[in-house]
């Protein structure tokens, strides 16, 4: 395998999957959480540096964010600060399944129609 590629196959029904190390990633960290019915991250959280961007990939749950408690379900993604409090639980009748990726706030140059270059390559599906 080529050094700038690294791929990693993950059981994707354990109930934490955290890809820093298994991809060796140097600019974020991502996680998956699948939480059962009723259950929650046992702790309120926040961060000193990182934004999280969430998004529910199945299932329904509460968000608790400084202090207020918001309904979430499939589809639905979210940015919080690094300094918002933080915790989640997936409803009583629906476990739910979340990514989770952190990136320090405000590191964003750019993005992909203004960091990416064609190259003259071609796929061979082209």
């Amino acid at each position: 395998m080529s050094e700038v590629f690294k791929l990693a196959h993950v059981d994707m029904t354990a109930p934490r999957i955290e890809l820093h190390n298994a991809l060796a990633l140097t600019g974020c960290e991502v996680s998956i959480s699948n939480i059962a019915a009723g259950a929650a991250i046992p702790f309120v959280h926040r961060h000193v540096a990182n934004e999280e961007l969430y998004g529910v990939l199945a299932g329904k749950g509460e968000l608790y964010i400084d202090g207020k408690v918001v309904q979430i379900e499939k589809g639905d993604w979210f940015r919080i600060d690094p300094e918002g409090r933080r915790a989640i639980r997936a409803a009583a009748d629906s476990g739910i399944t979340l990514i989770c990726v952190q990136t320090r706030k405000g590191s964003l140059g750019n993005y992909t129609m203004t960091d990416g270059v064609l190259v003259d390559d071609r796929a061979p599906w082209l």
